[in-house]
């Protein structure tokens, strides 16, 4: 018998750019639930993201970051006959936004020296010109997929 199917949780869209999208950022950089705190960072982040683009709208250059980072397959872990093989899967669109904005964060947090803020505008701001290490992360993973694909005849 099957499970249950889990209810989504409707995210409201963010007070300034009336986007779910951003919500949903907020929510990532969120840590101990300082969700005042994280909106105060993705907020100046775009504003840095402004003055580094010279353009009135960074939510444009936020979503093509977001598309540039977003992995089409990855690879995942199967048991078969007590070998265990990376087995080639595409991604669904709702993991695809979690594993972007997850890379782009944790490129951000990685850097040592300026203010997350910055960081942050500063990794966006590369990934919207598929540079950058979260563009790296998705290439590597393109490329461990096409280094199995062998074995997708053990998806399931």
């Amino acid at each position: 018998m099957r499970r249950k199917l889990k209810k989504k949780v409707v995210i409201k869209p963010d007070i300034k750019y009336k986007s779910e999208v951003v919500s949903k950022f907020i929510n990532y950089v969120m840590w101990s639930g300082k969700k005042e705190t994280a909106s105060k960072i993705v907020y100046s982040c775009f504003d840095a993201i402004k003055d580094l683009a010279k353009t009135e709208n960074p939510l444009e250059i936020f979503e093509t970051a977001l598309k540039n980072s977003a992995p089409q397959v990855e690879v995942r872990s199967r048991r078969v006959g007590g070998a265990n093989y990376q087995v080639p899967r595409e991604v669904r669109a709702e993991r695809r936004a979690f594993l972007s904005m997850k890379w782009i964060i944790d490129a951000a947090r990685a850097k040592k020296g300026k203010a997350i803020h910055l960081k942050l505008a500063d990794e966006i701001f590369a990934a919207s010109k598929n540079e950058g290490e979260a563009v790296r992360k998705k290439e590597n993973t393109h490329k461990m997929a096409d280094a199995n694909k062998a074995f997708a005849h053990f998806a399931w």
